[in-house]
């Protein structure tokens, strides 16, 4: 079969600042796809378009092209509306857990496909798989069972979803493209696109322990990808929020599944409580439900519970069944009295990585008891020897480099300075 572009044309315009035509961009997403446009040839392509960018054009048209790759899911069938939520990762940010049973405990129909965690922040499959029994890959006749059964699925994306887009990160991932905003847009959302859910809220974070921590830029893709959602047909918006410090607690898997677990008793820490509901309160709002019960009166009274229990043993886990814990732990305590001025959440996640709750690449095995506890944030007072950090691992000698990741993750100051940090909620954008 002839070929209509050649390779190296396409990257040779990129690279001399040209826009690539709508037929261009296809061509290209599909023979890499196909295997025609080769691995160093797409590294190329990747790296011009990280230095010279791309126009809403080419983003929209490069998005269009990578869900064509494969199949585009359908839950016309289902008798409520559908909602999802993505967020672009953090340290601690364990929210798509309480929030999509609390969704559909609030009437809408959530399918919540998830990621696993590489490097510093958490994968949402990762932390549920820390129950027993769980499972992540379902099929679509499963999946759609489980959100008729529940209201609500959180699993894998399939192999048939957008697999230009498996494809094209596992090479961002090793070619140092990964940072390009038009690249990371169209990659989250040609997922989410293929989907088929027909409204999506978008929680991109900003600080230090962010995938970008300059608030300009998150808002730059928050708005890219929101502009590219609703050009899609699907009811798309964004929160900016904060990850200078970690969200809630607890980093790592089996922590973070527990304190999930309080959050939908109707306690836990009050950043998880207030993100979970803004965003709830979004998702609703959204899709046009006026809930009977609203999401705050849904934790406090069990509603979003059940609905979690239900979910998380439609897909094989046993509810009752304990959590991992580590087998060793180590605390790190306060140098001096006084407040706590700032704590730094890449830090945190970095170590909590080293502990064995992350990966370095796809596919390693990870810890399910290991990560942090935190048992105090910035604008506590805390007093000399207090325990700040308790680390968890089931191998003593990841201790020294998790402790070596610490060093200037949380700061003491003077009882009467400020504290600065970033609002929980930075900016709200919207088509």
């Amino acid at each position: 079969m002839s070929e209509r572009f050649a390779a190296v044309e396409i990257i040779s315009a990129k690279r001399d600042k040209l826009e690539l035509s709508n037929e261009q961009i296809e061509w290209t997403v599909d023979a890499y796809t196909r295997g025609v446009v080769a691995d160093e040839q797409m590294s190329s392509l990747l790296m011009a378009i990280l230095l010279n960018g791309m126009n809403d054009r080419e983003i929209s048209k490069w998005t269009d092209a990578m869900i064509a790759s494969g199949e585009k899911m359908n839950w016309s069938m289902l008798d409520r509306l559908t909602v999802d939520k993505h967020s672009t990762g953090g340290v601690g940010d364990k929210i798509t857990l309480p929030l999509a049973p609390l969704v559909a405990a609030c009437g809408a129909a959530v399918p919540q496909l998830s990621g696993r965690g590489l490097g510093h922040t958490g994968g949402t499959l990762d932390k549920l798989e820390s129950i027993k029994g769980w499972k992540a890959n379902l099929s679509n006749t499963e999946m759609l069972k489980v959100i008729q059964e529940c209201g609500a699925v959180i699993c894998a994306a399939g192999a048939g979803l957008a697999p230009a887009d498996k494809k094209l990160y596992a090479l961002r991932d090793v070619t140092g493209t990964v940072e390009a905003i038009p690249l990371i847009a169209s990659s989250i959302m040609s997922k989410k696109i293929a989907e088929g859910t027909s409204a999506l809220v978008l929680d991109v974070k900003t600080g230090s322990g962010a995938f970008m921590s300059d608030p300009k830029n998150s808002a730059l893709l928050a708005r890219t990808m929101v502009n590219l959602g609703n050009a899609a047909g699907v009811k798309t918006r964004a929160l900016v929020t904060a990850m200078d410090v970690p969200l809630g607690l607890t980093v790592g898997n089996a922590l973070e599944i527990r304190e999930t677990l309080e959050v939908l008793a109707g306690g836990g820490p009050s950043d998880v409580v207030e993100l979970t509901l803004l965003l709830a309160n979004e998702m609703l709002d959204a899709v046009g439900i006026k809930p009977k019960v609203s999401p705050a009166d849904a934790l406090k009274n069990g509603m979003a519970m059940d609905v979690w229990r239900k979910m998380i043993s439609a897909q094989g886990g046993d509810n009752d069944a304990a959590l991992a814990v580590a087998r060793e732990k180590t605390e790190i305590k306060a140098t001096a009295s006084g407040k706590l001025l700032s704590m730094d959440a890449k830090k945190i996640g970095v170590a909590a990585w080293r502990l064995g709750a992350g990966r370095q690449k796809q596919g390693e095995a990870v810890q399910a008891g290991a990560g942090i506890e935190i048992h105090a944030k910035p604008g506590d007072l805390v007093v000399k020897d207090q325990t700040i950090l308790t680390l968890h691992t089931d191998e003593s000698n990841r201790f020294d480099r998790a402790v070596e990741a610490l060093t200037g993750s949380f700061s003491i100051g003077g009882k009467d300075e400020v504290v600065q940090r970033l609002p929980l909620v930075i900016e709200r954008i919207e088509g």
